[in-house]
Formats: C-alpha cells, structure tokens, sequence
C-alpha cells in the first residue's frame, strides 16, 4: 500500500519539475527536445510538427492550438503567458499584442526565455509568424483568426551563452520589443542584449550582421542568423542568404510581379517553389501562406526568413535564421518538390 500511494507523487513531481523551465517541447508537451517545429497550413488548427527526436515525417499537432495544455508551444509559453518568478523572456513582433497599427521597420517575431534559477542553464529562441502573439502575462489566447492563414513556429533550446549572438543579428533587424523582464544580473557582459533590450539599434555600416549559434542539445546544432539594416539596401535573398551558403535555394514566399526566380549564376540560382504545396498530408498555397522560407540545393539547409520574396524588402530590414540539420532539410525539401521554370 505504501508503494502504491508513493509512486503517482513521484511522477507528479517530475512532472512539475519539468514544466519549471522553459525549453522546446516535445509534441504533447511532455519532454524536453532540443527544436521543435511546428508548420500549421491554411485552415489547419492543429498544424504539423517536428521535434529533435522524432522527425522522420511530419506528424499531426498534438491538439489545437487554441488549446496551451497538451501541445509543444503552449507547453513551452506556460511561463510567458503566466507567472513564474524563475523564468523572464523578451518578446519582440511587429504587431505587438494588444497594440494596433503600431509603425515599425521590422516583420520579425519572436522571444528569448530563460531560467534563472541559480546553477541552472536553461533557455530558448522561439521565431514565428503570428501577429499578435503571444500576449505576456495575460493567459494563452491563440488567434483563432489566424487559422485561415499558414504559420510557422520553430523553437531552438539554447544554452545561454548564445543569447547575445541571437541579440546581435536582432539588432540589424530592428525589431519591435514589446516585453522584456529579463534582470541584467542574467546577461552581464552581453553588451548587444543590453543594446537591444535598450531599443539601441545599429545606424552605422557594417549594415549586415552573419552571428552562429549553436543548440544544447546533443548533438547540437549549428544555426547561422543573417539580418541586415533597412539602410543596406540589399535583397536578403540573393545578397544575403545565396552569397553566404554558395548555393542555389528553392524559396517559398509570397512574392510580387517584380522579383522572379533567378538561374544566371550556376550554382547560384533562386528558385520558386509552386504553390500549391504539401506540408505531409495537409494543404498550403502561397494566397493564405504568410510563411517565408528556403532551402539549399544542395542541402542539409533550411531557411526561416522574415520577409517575404519581393522588390520592397530591399528598403527594410531582414532577418533568417539558417539551420544546418539533416531532418529539418528533408521535411522541408519535400514541401518544395515542385520547383517553377527559370525565367526565359
């Protein structure tokens, strides 16, 4: 009788123990992974995922996103839409919640968490597309209008250390901060952070910034963050991102009439993927897509970038976020299958 009754307390410990810090998820939430993610095509509220440990195909969402218990990113938001004294995060989005029609040179999203507690070295990057979300301290609200539209969330645990790199490529994307508790006491000596929480955004060349980081997890993956100033005038895509991975990339974004796919350079081409696509069984088309992302040809590289595939990103600041992982690459490379003719 004594085994019995200890034995549900023992897991109700580790269970709290492990929701007390804020790494990336595993699909129900349950495990800490090293990355998740997570790819929610138009009209899907579920979406499909990834994670570290289990990526050889893309599998359903655990439950709705509208629903935070029980699904990897509302797991690990627990403690950026709720209290817990050990765990400050910076939030950044264009559309910050609850802040309409706010001006910004930035399309980035995103939030830095970690852990205080002492001798602990515990944190993550979360990059997405969803405006408006999530809303710090207010309770988990997804926006349930957004299902219409196609979303990408990525999450990558990180040692802390790697919080002032990120901090660094940020600063060329001239973000929006909307929130930021994280004590100075935690990033001592991280001067870019300090600029970045402090909204000190780069006005003087270099105008592009190339920071690598690299996961916790073992074994860890190398990250490549390409951002560049609004006042640098390039096109992130093939003044940025080609000329820095020397290959060609398969891109899918929204785009307009003015840039189209590139083959002039051998090697060195950009192409586009055609819409519609699959992301595993579930449909995507480029009309409800506001996802922007590439891979290299050849790879194992895949690319989030923050704006879309079009002449006016020239003017504004840009940010991608490139991860060298074999997995992610092939999940990706089977969505861009269908590749559009080089321009005549």
């Amino acid at each position: 009788m004594l085994k019995y009754v200890h034995l549900p307390v023992y897991f109700i410990l580790i269970t709290f123990s492990q929701s007390q810090n804020p790494k990336c998820r595993s699909n129900d939430g349950g495990a800490d992974v090293d990355w998740a993610i997570l790819y929610k095509a138009p009209g899907q509220t579920r979406g499909k995922i990834i994670v570290s440990n289990s990526a050889g195909a893309w599998v359903d969402g655990a439950v709705a996103l509208t629903t935070r218990a029980g699904q990897s990113f509302g797991v690990t938001l627990e403690h950026v839409i709720g209290d817990n004294a050990a765990i400050k995060f910076l939030a950044y989005n264009n559309v910050p919640p609850g802040m309409p029609k706010v001006k910004t040179k930035s399309n980035s999203k995103g939030l830095i968490i970690l852990q205080t507690t002492p001798g602990t070295d515990a944190a993550s990057w979360i990059v997405h597309t969803v405006p408006g979300f999530p809303a710090a301290k207010t309770g988990y609200s997804w926006p349930v209008a957004e299902n219409a539209n196609g979303h990408l969330l990525i999450c990558l645990t990180i040692p802390e250390s790697q919080i002032n790199a990120i901090a660094a490529s940020l600063l060329r994307a001239e973000p929006l901060v909307h929130y930021n508790d994280i004590p100075e006491t935690e990033t001592a000596g991280m001067e870019y952070f300090k600029k970045l929480a402090d909204g000190q955004f780069a006005t003087v060349p270099p105008y592009t910034s190339r920071q690598s980081i690299k996961t916790k997890g073992a074994p860890e993956v190398t990250v490549n963050v390409y951002s560049k100033l609004a006042a640098s005038r390039y096109e992130i895509y093939r003044k940025v991102i080609v000329k820095a991975l020397k290959k060609t990339i398969k891109v899918w974004s929204r785009r307009d009439n003015k840039l189209k796919g590139d083959c002039r350079v051998l090697q060195r081409n950009i192409r586009l993927i055609k819409s519609p696509a699959r992301v595993g069984d579930h449909d995507t088309n480029l009309d409800a897509d506001l996802t922007n992302w590439a891979v290299s040809d050849p790879g194992n590289i895949f690319c989030h970038i923050d704006r879309p595939y079009a002449k006016n990103q020239t003017v504004e600041s840009a940010m991608a976020v490139c991860i060298d992982q074999a997995d992610i690459f092939a999940r990706f490379n089977d969505i861009a299958a269908q590749v559009e003719n080089c321009p005549q």
